[in-house]
Protein backbone atom coordinates (compact mmCIF):
# COMPACT_ATOMS: atom_id res chain seq x y z
CA UNK A 1 0.00 0.00 0.00
CA UNK A 2 2.84 2.69 0.53
CA UNK A 3 4.04 2.22 -3.08
CA UNK A 4 0.33 2.78 -4.05
CA UNK A 5 0.45 5.83 -1.88
CA UNK A 6 3.27 7.29 -3.11
CA UNK A 7 2.34 6.83 -6.71
CA UNK A 8 -0.83 9.01 -5.74
CA UNK A 9 1.20 11.99 -4.33
CA UNK A 10 3.45 11.74 -7.39
CA UNK A 11 -0.32 11.55 -9.69
CA UNK A 12 -1.35 14.44 -6.96
CA UNK A 13 1.19 16.86 -7.52
CA UNK A 14 0.05 16.59 -11.22
CA UNK A 15 -3.82 17.02 -10.89
CA UNK A 16 -2.86 20.35 -9.00
CA UNK A 17 -1.81 22.25 -11.87
CA UNK A 18 -5.33 21.72 -13.26
CA UNK A 19 -8.38 23.73 -11.98
CA UNK A 20 -9.72 22.04 -8.99
CA UNK A 21 -13.26 21.22 -10.17
CA UNK A 22 -12.79 19.42 -13.16
CA UNK A 23 -10.06 17.69 -11.56
CA UNK A 24 -12.73 15.99 -8.96
CA UNK A 25 -14.74 15.41 -11.98
CA UNK A 26 -12.11 13.55 -14.38
CA UNK A 27 -10.74 11.37 -11.57
CA UNK A 28 -14.55 10.52 -10.44
CA UNK A 29 -15.53 9.66 -13.60
CA UNK A 30 -12.02 8.16 -14.39
CA UNK A 31 -12.77 6.02 -11.16
CA UNK A 32 -16.52 5.03 -12.34
CA UNK A 33 -15.22 3.38 -15.69
CA UNK A 34 -12.20 1.50 -13.84
CA UNK A 35 -14.54 0.18 -11.14
CA UNK A 36 -17.11 -0.97 -14.43
CA UNK A 37 -15.01 -3.89 -14.54
CA UNK A 38 -15.67 -6.53 -12.21
CA UNK A 39 -12.19 -7.47 -11.95
CA UNK A 40 -10.80 -3.72 -11.53
CA UNK A 41 -13.84 -3.46 -8.69
CA UNK A 42 -12.66 -6.08 -6.86
CA UNK A 43 -9.07 -5.19 -6.77
CA UNK A 44 -9.75 -1.30 -5.73
CA UNK A 45 -12.07 -2.59 -3.05
CA UNK A 46 -9.11 -4.91 -1.92
CA UNK A 47 -6.88 -1.97 -2.25
CA UNK A 48 -8.91 -0.02 -0.07
CA UNK A 49 -11.19 -1.24 2.14
CA UNK A 50 -10.14 -1.55 5.54
CA UNK A 51 -9.59 -5.51 7.15
CA UNK A 52 -11.64 -5.49 11.33
CA UNK A 53 -13.08 -1.93 10.19
CA UNK A 54 -14.70 -2.35 13.67
CA UNK A 55 -18.20 -1.81 13.00
CA UNK A 56 -19.98 0.73 15.05
CA UNK A 57 -23.77 0.88 15.87
CA UNK A 58 -25.12 4.62 16.55
CA UNK A 59 -28.20 6.25 15.61
CA UNK A 60 -29.47 2.86 15.85
CA UNK A 61 -27.12 1.98 12.57
CA UNK A 62 -24.79 -0.32 11.85
CA UNK A 63 -21.75 1.47 10.36
CA UNK A 64 -19.28 -1.26 8.68
CA UNK A 65 -16.53 1.61 9.94
CA UNK A 66 -16.44 4.57 11.75
CA UNK A 67 -15.21 6.55 8.90
CA UNK A 68 -17.76 8.48 6.47
CA UNK A 69 -17.50 10.62 3.50
CA UNK A 70 -18.85 14.31 3.92
CA UNK A 71 -21.57 16.01 2.23
CA UNK A 72 -20.73 17.67 -0.98
CA UNK A 73 -17.92 15.41 -2.81
CA UNK A 74 -20.91 13.37 -4.29
CA UNK A 75 -23.54 15.96 -4.02
CA UNK A 76 -25.30 14.11 -6.87
CA UNK A 77 -25.28 10.43 -6.18
CA UNK A 78 -23.22 9.51 -8.95
CA UNK A 79 -20.45 7.27 -7.06
CA UNK A 80 -21.98 5.31 -4.84
CA UNK A 81 -20.42 1.86 -5.98
CA UNK A 82 -17.23 3.38 -6.49
CA UNK A 83 -17.46 5.38 -3.03
CA UNK A 84 -18.11 2.13 -1.28
CA UNK A 85 -14.96 -0.09 -3.29
CA UNK A 86 -12.60 3.07 -1.82
CA UNK A 87 -13.94 1.63 1.37
CA UNK A 88 -16.21 4.27 3.30
CA UNK A 89 -18.01 2.86 6.00
CA UNK A 90 -21.05 5.96 4.97
CA UNK A 91 -21.35 8.45 2.40
CA UNK A 92 -23.26 11.55 2.82
CA UNK A 93 -24.92 12.74 -0.49
CA UNK A 94 -26.07 16.39 -1.16
CA UNK A 95 -26.51 19.10 -0.25
CA UNK A 96 -29.47 18.27 -2.27
CA UNK A 97 -32.41 21.27 -2.43
CA UNK A 98 -35.74 20.77 -4.03
CA UNK A 99 -34.89 22.10 -7.45
CA UNK A 100 -31.95 21.91 -9.68
CA UNK A 101 -29.40 24.70 -9.25
CA UNK A 102 -26.21 25.58 -10.57
CA UNK A 103 -24.23 27.09 -7.43
CA UNK A 104 -22.11 30.43 -7.73
CA UNK A 105 -20.09 31.20 -11.09
CA UNK A 106 -16.11 29.11 -11.55
CA UNK A 107 -13.90 29.34 -10.48
CA UNK A 108 -15.27 28.08 -6.62
CA UNK A 109 -12.86 26.13 -5.39
CA UNK A 110 -9.57 26.33 -4.76
CA UNK A 111 -6.53 24.11 -3.14
CA UNK A 112 -4.69 26.05 -0.92
CA UNK A 113 -1.49 23.28 -0.86
CA UNK A 114 0.51 24.90 2.10
CA UNK A 115 -2.00 25.00 4.06
CA UNK A 116 -3.61 21.35 3.45
CA UNK A 117 -6.61 22.93 3.03
CA UNK A 118 -9.52 23.88 0.60
CA UNK A 119 -11.65 27.07 0.12
CA UNK A 120 -15.18 26.64 -1.31
CA UNK A 121 -18.02 28.73 -2.66
CA UNK A 122 -19.93 25.58 -4.71
CA UNK A 123 -23.35 27.24 -3.66
CA UNK A 124 -25.55 23.52 -3.26
CA UNK A 125 -25.13 23.15 -7.12
CA UNK A 126 -26.63 20.20 -7.60
CA UNK A 127 -29.67 18.22 -9.87
CA UNK A 128 -32.26 18.69 -7.67
CA UNK A 129 -34.54 15.98 -5.10
CA UNK A 130 -36.09 14.40 -8.22
CA UNK A 131 -32.88 13.27 -10.20
CA UNK A 132 -31.17 12.11 -6.88
CA UNK A 133 -34.21 10.27 -5.32
CA UNK A 134 -34.23 8.39 -8.93
CA UNK A 135 -30.72 7.48 -8.45
CA UNK A 136 -30.88 6.38 -5.12
CA UNK A 137 -33.87 4.71 -6.01
CA UNK A 138 -31.66 2.41 -8.55
CA UNK A 139 -29.04 1.70 -6.40
CA UNK A 140 -31.63 0.47 -3.58
CA UNK A 141 -33.20 -1.48 -5.80
CA UNK A 142 -29.81 -3.24 -7.14
CA UNK A 143 -27.60 -6.01 -6.07
CA UNK A 144 -24.20 -7.00 -4.77
CA UNK A 145 -21.18 -3.83 -5.25
CA UNK A 146 -24.36 -1.94 -6.78
CA UNK A 147 -26.28 -1.59 -3.98
CA UNK A 148 -29.24 -3.25 -2.40
CA UNK A 149 -29.10 -6.05 -0.37
CA UNK A 150 -25.48 -6.61 -1.17
CA UNK A 151 -24.50 -3.08 0.15
CA UNK A 152 -23.77 -2.21 3.55
CA UNK A 153 -22.90 1.11 2.90
CA UNK A 154 -24.89 3.75 5.17
CA UNK A 155 -26.07 7.00 3.29
CA UNK A 156 -27.04 9.98 4.44
CA UNK A 157 -28.96 12.62 2.90
CA UNK A 158 -27.67 16.36 3.37
CA UNK A 159 -30.73 18.64 2.80
CA UNK A 160 -30.68 22.61 1.81
CA UNK A 161 -32.54 25.01 0.45
CA UNK A 162 -32.90 26.58 -2.62
CA UNK A 163 -30.93 29.87 -3.32
CA UNK A 164 -34.40 31.68 -4.30
CA UNK A 165 -36.48 30.59 -1.44
CA UNK A 166 -36.57 33.18 1.53
CA UNK A 167 -35.58 32.13 4.92
CA UNK A 168 -39.04 32.28 6.11
CA UNK A 169 -40.04 29.89 3.63
CA UNK A 170 -36.75 27.56 4.37
CA UNK A 171 -38.82 25.28 6.16
CA UNK A 172 -41.36 23.73 3.16
CA UNK A 173 -37.84 22.99 0.96
CA UNK A 174 -36.29 20.81 4.02
CA UNK A 175 -39.77 19.43 3.92
CA UNK A 176 -39.56 18.76 0.38
CA UNK A 177 -36.82 17.10 0.58
CA UNK A 178 -36.73 15.23 3.30
CA UNK A 179 -40.51 12.97 1.92
CA UNK A 180 -38.56 12.48 -1.11
CA UNK A 181 -35.08 11.48 0.13
CA UNK A 182 -36.82 9.61 3.07
CA UNK A 183 -37.29 5.93 1.60
CA UNK A 184 -33.72 6.02 0.26
CA UNK A 185 -31.30 7.31 3.01
CA UNK A 186 -30.48 6.05 5.95
CA UNK A 187 -30.38 9.33 8.08
CA UNK A 188 -30.92 12.89 7.63
CA UNK A 189 -28.71 16.11 8.10
CA UNK A 190 -30.30 19.32 8.13
CA UNK A 191 -27.56 21.73 6.59
CA UNK A 192 -27.88 25.41 7.86
CA UNK A 193 -24.34 26.24 8.31
CA UNK A 194 -22.62 26.08 4.76
CA UNK A 195 -21.52 29.86 4.06
CA UNK A 196 -21.55 29.67 0.54
CA UNK A 197 -25.94 30.53 0.25
CA UNK A 198 -26.91 34.20 1.32
CA UNK A 199 -28.44 34.04 4.42
CA UNK A 200 -28.66 30.34 5.46
CA UNK A 201 -26.57 30.66 8.64
CA UNK A 202 -29.54 33.00 9.81
CA UNK A 203 -31.34 29.45 10.07
CA UNK A 204 -28.72 28.07 13.00
CA UNK A 205 -30.39 31.16 15.05
CA UNK A 206 -32.59 28.78 17.64
CA UNK A 207 -36.64 29.89 16.91
CA UNK A 208 -35.87 29.32 13.35
CA UNK A 209 -34.12 25.69 14.24
CA UNK A 210 -36.81 25.22 16.28
CA UNK A 211 -39.68 25.51 13.22
CA UNK A 212 -37.51 23.50 11.09
CA UNK A 213 -36.48 20.19 13.15
CA UNK A 214 -39.84 19.80 14.39
CA UNK A 215 -41.63 20.03 11.39
CA UNK A 216 -39.40 17.53 9.89
CA UNK A 217 -39.71 15.64 12.96
CA UNK A 218 -43.73 15.94 12.79
CA UNK A 219 -43.53 14.86 9.06
CA UNK A 220 -40.93 11.60 10.41
CA UNK A 221 -43.94 10.74 12.80
CA UNK A 222 -46.49 10.87 10.38
CA UNK A 223 -44.16 8.18 7.93
CA UNK A 224 -43.27 6.04 10.65
CA UNK A 225 -46.94 5.70 11.55
CA UNK A 226 -47.88 4.84 7.75
CA UNK A 227 -45.22 2.27 8.24
CA UNK A 228 -41.89 3.78 7.58
CA UNK A 229 -38.75 2.95 9.11
CA UNK A 230 -37.78 5.84 11.86
CA UNK A 231 -35.02 8.03 10.41
CA UNK A 232 -32.54 9.43 12.05
CA UNK A 233 -32.42 13.49 11.77
CA UNK A 234 -29.12 15.02 12.34
CA UNK A 235 -28.23 18.85 12.52
CA UNK A 236 -24.78 19.78 10.80
CA UNK A 237 -23.55 23.35 12.73
CA UNK A 238 -20.49 25.91 11.97
CA UNK A 239 -17.39 26.55 13.31
CA UNK A 240 -17.85 29.99 13.94
CA UNK A 241 -20.84 30.05 16.26
CA UNK A 242 -19.59 31.25 19.53
CA UNK A 243 -20.07 29.71 23.06
CA UNK A 244 -23.66 31.51 23.21
CA UNK A 245 -25.11 30.25 20.40
CA UNK A 246 -23.86 26.47 20.35
CA UNK A 247 -25.67 26.52 23.97
CA UNK A 248 -28.91 27.30 22.13
CA UNK A 249 -27.83 24.30 19.25
CA UNK A 250 -27.26 21.46 22.42
CA UNK A 251 -30.71 23.02 24.21
CA UNK A 252 -33.18 22.75 21.47
CA UNK A 253 -31.37 19.51 20.65
CA UNK A 254 -31.95 18.00 23.70
CA UNK A 255 -35.52 19.48 24.31
CA UNK A 256 -36.86 18.53 20.97
CA UNK A 257 -35.05 15.10 20.91
CA UNK A 258 -32.56 15.69 17.80
CA UNK A 259 -31.17 12.53 16.93
CA UNK A 260 -27.57 14.08 16.46
CA UNK A 261 -24.95 16.62 15.30
CA UNK A 262 -22.49 17.29 12.85
CA UNK A 263 -19.99 19.17 13.93
CA UNK A 264 -18.56 21.56 11.74
CA UNK A 265 -18.88 22.55 8.65
CA UNK A 266 -16.24 25.02 6.52
CA UNK A 267 -15.36 28.46 8.43
CA UNK A 268 -14.75 32.02 7.24
CA UNK A 269 -12.00 32.60 9.13
CA UNK A 270 -8.80 33.11 7.42
CA UNK A 271 -6.45 33.39 10.39
CA UNK A 272 -3.13 31.72 10.49
CA UNK A 273 -2.61 30.43 7.23
CA UNK A 274 0.35 30.05 5.43
CA UNK A 275 -1.13 31.15 1.64
CA UNK A 276 -0.19 34.39 1.00
CA UNK A 277 -2.78 36.81 1.43
CA UNK A 278 -2.55 38.05 -2.00
CA UNK A 279 -3.52 34.95 -3.15
CA UNK A 280 -6.36 34.68 -0.67
CA UNK A 281 -7.24 37.97 -1.92
CA UNK A 282 -7.68 36.60 -5.40
CA UNK A 283 -9.43 33.68 -4.05
CA UNK A 284 -12.06 35.53 -2.31
CA UNK A 285 -14.69 34.51 -0.70
CA UNK A 286 -16.00 30.79 0.84
CA UNK A 287 -15.41 28.10 3.46
CA UNK A 288 -12.20 26.72 4.46
CA UNK A 289 -11.56 23.39 5.20
CA UNK A 290 -8.97 21.08 5.90
CA UNK A 291 -5.94 21.23 8.14
CA UNK A 292 -6.08 24.34 9.55
CA UNK A 293 -9.94 23.39 10.73
CA UNK A 294 -9.25 20.71 12.79
CA UNK A 295 -8.25 22.35 15.90
CA UNK A 296 -11.36 24.47 16.05
CA UNK A 297 -13.44 21.43 14.98
CA UNK A 298 -12.19 18.93 17.88
CA UNK A 299 -13.23 22.25 20.30
CA UNK A 300 -16.64 22.06 19.02
CA UNK A 301 -16.92 18.53 19.16
CA UNK A 302 -15.98 19.04 22.71
CA UNK A 303 -17.70 21.75 23.88
CA UNK A 304 -21.19 20.13 22.21
CA UNK A 305 -20.72 16.64 23.69
CA UNK A 306 -19.60 17.98 26.86
CA UNK A 307 -22.63 20.29 27.01
CA UNK A 308 -25.17 17.51 25.83
CA UNK A 309 -23.80 15.01 28.78
CA UNK A 310 -23.86 12.32 26.17
CA UNK A 311 -27.14 12.46 25.17
CA UNK A 312 -26.65 13.99 21.48
CA UNK A 313 -24.21 11.39 19.08
CA UNK A 314 -21.82 13.61 17.11
CA UNK A 315 -20.31 13.28 13.78
CA UNK A 316 -17.08 15.13 13.36
CA UNK A 317 -15.97 16.80 10.32
CA UNK A 318 -13.07 18.59 10.15
CA UNK A 319 -9.37 18.74 9.24
CA UNK A 320 -9.11 14.30 9.74
CA UNK A 321 -6.05 13.61 7.14
CA UNK A 322 -4.66 10.62 9.72
CA UNK A 323 -5.46 8.18 12.04
CA UNK A 324 -4.23 10.70 14.58
CA UNK A 325 -6.44 13.06 13.90
CA UNK A 326 -9.58 11.00 13.80
CA UNK A 327 -8.37 9.52 17.19
CA UNK A 328 -8.46 13.42 18.16
CA UNK A 329 -11.61 13.95 16.90
CA UNK A 330 -13.10 9.86 18.88
CA UNK A 331 -11.45 11.10 21.83
CA UNK A 332 -13.06 14.53 22.28
CA UNK A 333 -16.71 12.37 22.48
CA UNK A 334 -17.32 11.86 18.64
CA UNK A 335 -18.86 8.77 17.47
CA UNK A 336 -17.79 9.19 14.24
CA UNK A 337 -15.79 11.04 11.29
CA UNK A 338 -15.74 12.32 7.92
CA UNK A 339 -13.59 13.20 5.85
CA UNK A 340 -13.23 15.52 2.66
CA UNK A 341 -10.15 18.09 1.99
CA UNK A 342 -8.17 14.62 3.84
CA UNK A 343 -9.08 12.68 1.07
CA UNK A 344 -8.44 14.99 -1.39
CA UNK A 345 -5.15 15.30 -0.24
CA UNK A 346 -4.18 11.71 1.12
CA UNK A 347 -6.11 9.93 -1.58
CA UNK A 348 -7.70 6.90 -1.98
CA UNK A 349 -6.14 5.09 0.74
CA UNK A 350 -7.14 7.17 3.64
CA UNK A 351 -9.91 5.23 4.93
CA UNK A 352 -7.58 2.13 5.01
CA UNK A 353 -5.19 4.36 6.59
CA UNK A 354 -7.13 5.46 9.69
CA UNK A 355 -9.09 2.71 10.08
CA UNK A 356 -5.56 0.37 10.82
CA UNK A 357 -4.46 3.46 12.61
CA UNK A 358 -7.47 3.48 15.24
CA UNK A 359 -7.46 -0.61 15.42
CA UNK A 360 -3.90 -0.20 16.46
CA UNK A 361 -4.39 1.50 19.18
Amino acid sequence: MRIFAGMYKMLRTLLFFFPAEGVHHFSMKALKVLCGWGLMRRLVAWSCRPEDAGEKTVFGLLFPNPVGLGAGFDKNALYLRELEALGFGFVEIGTVTPKPQAGNDQPRLFRLPQDQALINRMGFNNDGVEAIAGRLRAWRGGGGSRGGRGSQLIIGGNIGKNKVTPNEEAWKDYELCFRALYDYVDYFVVNVSSPNTPGLRALQEKDALRRILTRLQGVREELVAAGAPQRPLLLKIAPDLNDAQLDDVVALALEIGLDGLVATNTTLNREGLLTPADRLEVIGAGGLSGAPLRERATEVVRYVVERADGRCPVIASGGIFTAADAREKLGAGAALVQVWTGFIYEGPFIVNRICRGLDEH
